[in-house]
């Protein structure tokens, strides 16, 4: 693994530290709207439970009526310092929430809640593997606020609506510095912190419903040049349409330089429909948003005491159990970063290990079968499939692979039949598995007696296959393996096929 490149440094010589596009550096940094767990909004009651009905979670306080004051939900702020003891940032002992102002129909104040000079996190860095490459982002800040409301377009009757139930729903928003060069390592980052945030409970990750949204801040240079104009992709909800989205705004604005036109600052939306961006507004600054301390608010005070106790709590994180799971289990880097993407996953492999005492064997089957079976199957998570199949019921598996009772292409078999359902009817998850192998004759035949005959009877079949071998041909001894395999309709101990056929030919 190759050392991460100083991003910033290179960033203020002009020196690329990426891939060139067409000649060109691409400059990518990221903004995430992150929705805390909590049950209430941030400064009101309110319930923040997704789908129900419009303006039925929208209180007084929400709604912006006169005499209402805003109270800061301690259990965003506890879920803030959580995130910055994830990514090793600095809690600000004093942070100050403000007034961001601008007019918009689903913005109840005509200002928004947030942080400016003074964020709770700031700093920290976020790091992942990219094709073997260890990468590195710095996190500027990251700073809560409340969510606006949404607005809802009835193009058919022509009328729209507000609804307000999202409306002061907690949010942390994360900022980058402009470290990522391409379009794939920007997406690589972006899973990496979606994982990140939903392994310690501060968000349940689901981009479909808003939860997690990304803005993708990109721009382009030559080499050596003054860094370009950049363009905010706004509201990125799922990794397949950051990747698109990105690729076509660098594409344009490579296009437009070499048309020998500006770049204009603009936020633009991107359309999944035709796979375009396209500007919604000119992209205003800090200024134009008069920010000032909010009045109604005092400075948040976070204690170091608060700090501690909150670490105290926290579940172990994702890097730091990859690096147990090497340790523990003598799994190497690879397989042990595979089963920590997950909490679900994680918590999965040490119940089968557990239950088994095979974990490179459970690592093997995880990674591999279960991983293309949840590929195959859309909409379903690792939750559901292990509801499905219960970690003991693989252990079952795994132990009958283990103790020689059938074989992997067996297993693979028997694994299909586990996914019709947890067997509850057993009283154990080996007298399951044993009736599935019972069933469908899957048994491995490892009686030495047994599989001479079938030996000798192949050896005499295939007597080129023979001569082949023993002239030096060490294929010939696979398709002799082949034939046995062949024989015992897949039955045959391949260990003991090896051993006993090599025998025969010495």
């Amino acid at each position: 693994m190759s050392a991460p490149v100083n991003t910033f440094e290179a960033l203020q010589q002009g020196r690329p530290t990426g891939p060139l596009v067409r000649g060109y550096e691409v400059i990518i940094g990221f903004e995430t709207h992150v929705q805390l767990s909590t049950h209430s909004k941030i400064f009101s009651r309110a319930a923040t439970a997704f789908g129900a009905e419009p303006n039925t979670q929208a209180c007084a306080v929400d709604l912006a009526l006169p005499g209402t004051l805003p109270v800061m939900n301690k259990g965003a702020v506890e879920r803030a310092i959580q995130f910055g003891l994830a990514i090793g940032a600095q809690i600000a002992p004093r942070s100050v929430f403000a007034r961001k102002n601008y007019f918009y129909p689903d913005l109840p104040k005509g200002y928004q809640i947030s942080q400016y000079e003074i964020p709770a996190v700031q700093g920290g860095q976020i790091e992942f593997v990219l094709d073997g490459d260890k990468k590195s982002v710095r996190l500027v800040r990251a700073h809560l606020e409340e969510d606006a409301g949404k607005s809802l377009h009835e193009e058919f009757v022509g009328m729209s609506g507000i609804d307000l139930n999202r409306a002061g729903t907690p949010l942390l928003e994360i900022v980058t510095e402009a470290d990522m060069r391409s379009s794939s390592e920007a997406v690589a980052y972006a899973k990496e912190l979606h994982k990140i945030v939903s392994w310690i409970g501060i968000c349940d990750g689901n981009m479909q419903e808003g939860s997690f949204r990304c803005d993708a801040n990109v721009s382009v240079r030559k080499p050596g040049a003054a860094l370009g104009t950049r363009r905010e992709i706004k509201n990125l909800n799922s990794f397949k349409n950051m990747q698109q989205a990105m690729d076509y705004e660098i594409r344009w604005q490579i296009e437009q330089l070499e048309d020998g036109q500006a770049i204009e600052q603009a936020t633009v939306l991107f359309n999944p429909d035709t796979g375009e961006t396209r500007a919604m507004r000119t992209k205003e600054d800090a200024a134009d948003y008069r920010y000032f301390p909010d009045p109604d608010l005092p400075p948040l005070a976070i204690a170091p005491e608060w700090i501690e106790r909150v670490r105290a709590e926290m579940t172990e994180l994702p890097r730091v159990m990859a690096q147990r799971f090497i340790g523990d289990y003598g799994l190497g880097d690879y397989d042990a970063g595979q089963l920590t993407q997950s909490k679900a996953m994680a918590a999965y492999f040490e119940a089968v290990t557990k239950a088994c005492g095979q974990a490179k064997l459970a690592s093997n089957w995880i990674i591999g079968e279960v991983s293309k079976w949840l590929n195959a199957v859309e909409d379903r998570t690792f939750e559901e499939f292990a509801e499905l199949v219960p970690a003991r019921n693989l252990a079952a598996l795994i132990a009958r692979i283990a103790d020689n009772t059938i074989s992997n292409s067996a297993g693979r078999i028997v694994f299909t039949e586990l996914t019709h359902g947890p067997g509850t009817m057993f009283d154990t998850a080996l007298a399951y598995v044993d009736s599935i192998i019972k069933d469908k004759g899957l048994k491995q035949v490892s009686d030495s007696g047994a599989l001479e005959k079938i030996i000798d009877d192949v050896l005499a079949a295939n007597a080129k296959s023979v001569e082949e071998f023993r002239a030096g041909k060490d294929k010939a001894f696979n398709a002799l393996v082949g034939q046995v395999m062949k024989a015992s309709r897949g039955k045959a101990n391949p260990s003991q096929v090896n051993d006993l056929l090599r025998k025969k030919l010495d």
